[in-house]
């Protein structure tokens, strides 16, 4: 059943890609809704041609067809914030899905704000994630939008019952393709690309050689190391050996570098934020040699008790992002103490590829808190007084001492 009145909605903004799900989903919306539809399709650098969904869209009838080039502001305004925090949720994933979901809502909101449209619609399952993260960011940036979600309406349930639409309402299809079902469900960006699906739901299973995309194996990997030297301004990378790059263009060539030395790979049980446990495998080369980099300069820059409730405020930001909260008010607060952290985060780290591992193995920054005259294990010229440790010592163990006064038993 349609979530809105269909008589109340006059034109619709799609998130589109051009596949088959929302090439239906745009002549399901024309005949369920009687609206018109406008689509929008995002290059986040998902590495695949969009400009073919033109050509799609217009066949089924659309005449507001955006097609938007989002790679920089998506690096720049949601990856490097997401990376000033060392955000990885429940210990390992990078949330290269995630990251990319407020953008696009934020993106959808725009568009239904130029064309005059009511609501907007994407094609996310009632069982993922992805419909929180569009839903959460559409309402926080546009309260009255109306949302709707086919997947969680409409009684076209499997691939077949798809294909029996598109031939009962001539919606064009690439049957070629169509008849190499893909094992896998894969969403990419600059970020990463994943996997979930087939031998996947095996959580036994494991992955085969041929799916992962992006990276060769460590195993197949260079026998020799690759170096780099990442430059540092204020927690973003902004060069790479001494060139300049913009947000995209870094992460677009450590994703090349990082794949060739098989660096990325990671297949995890993660507890979605609606309940179930999903298993899914994920690349994200750049991300991983972002990662160890940025805790590399910061450990050499950032006060210890600044460094140490950053990483307490991290597995919070983490939730945050995974479960669709990007344009939420806390997420915001805890964004600007972290960004204030950033502020000394200046300066270069040399990291080490080798067969999927990457190594930080040299930091240098202006603003760097390691003093070499005292924490020399050599003559410190009386830098640091030694006999002040033992008073300091003592204060810290007055507690545990008077408990043990009083007889509590600590073993």
């Amino acid at each position: 059943m349609p979530s809105s009145n269909p008589s109340s909605i006059k034109k619709v903004v799609l998130a589109y890609s051009g596949g088959l799900d929302t090439s239906v989903i745009v002549k399901w919306l024309q005949e369920t809704y009687e609206c018109e539809v406008v689509t929008f399709t995002a290059d986040l650098g998902q590495g695949e041609e969009v400009e073919p969904a033109r050509a799609k869209a217009e066949a089924l009838g659309v005449k507001e067809i955006y097609i938007d080039d989002l790679r920089e502001e998506f690096v720049r305004d949601f990856v490097y914030p997401m990376f000033r925090a060392n955000t990885i949720y429940e210990g390992e994933y990078l949330l290269g899905t995630s990251i990319a979901r407020p953008l696009i809502a934020k993106r959808m909101i725009e568009i239904a704000n130029e064309t005059g449209a009511d609501a907007i619609a994407h094609g996310a399952t009632g069982k993922g994630n992805d419909q929180v993260r569009f839903e959460l960011g559409a309402y926080a940036l546009k309260p009255g939008v109306h949302v709707i979600a086919p997947w969680r309406e409409w009684d076209l349930t499997s691939r077949e019952t798809l294909m029996a639409y598109c031939a009962d309402h001539n919606i064009p299809v690439d049957y070629s393709s169509s008849k190499k079902k893909s094992p896998y469900s894969m969403d990419a960006n600059l970020l990463h690309i994943s996997y979930e699906g087939g031998i996947l739901e095996d959580p036994w299973a494991e992955a085969e050689d041929d799916m992962w995309r992006w990276s060769v194996s460590p195993e197949e990997a260079p026998d020799k190391p690759v170096y780099l030297e990442l430059t540092y301004e204020k927690g973003d990378i902004v060069a790479i050996n001494g060139k300049t790059m913009s947000p995209a263009t870094v992460l677009t060539y450590l994703n090349k570098v990082g794949g060739e030395n098989g660096v990325g790979r990671l297949d995890i049980v993660e507890n979605r934020y609606v309940g179930m446990k999903s298993r899914g495998c994920y690349e994200t080369p750049g991300g991983t040699i972002m990662l160890k980099a940025h805790r590399a300069i910061e450990s050499l820059t950032l006060d210890r008790e600044v460094a140490h409730l950053k990483d307490e405020f991290m597995p919070k930001y983490a939730n945050l992002v995974y479960n669709g909260y990007w344009w939420s008010p806390e997420r915001k607060m805890l964004q600007t103490a972290i960004d204030e952290s950033q502020q000394s985060v200046n300066g270069d780290v040399r990291v080490k590829l080798y067969k999927g591992s990457v190594t930080a193995v040299g930091r240098r920054s202006e603003d760097s808190l390691f003093d070499e005259k005292i924490a020399t294990f050599e003559d410190d010229a009386g830098a640091y007084d030694q006999q002040d440790a033992e008073g300091f010592i003592k204060l810290n163990a007055l507690r545990m001492r008077i408990s043990a006064n009083k007889g509590r038993d600590l073993l």
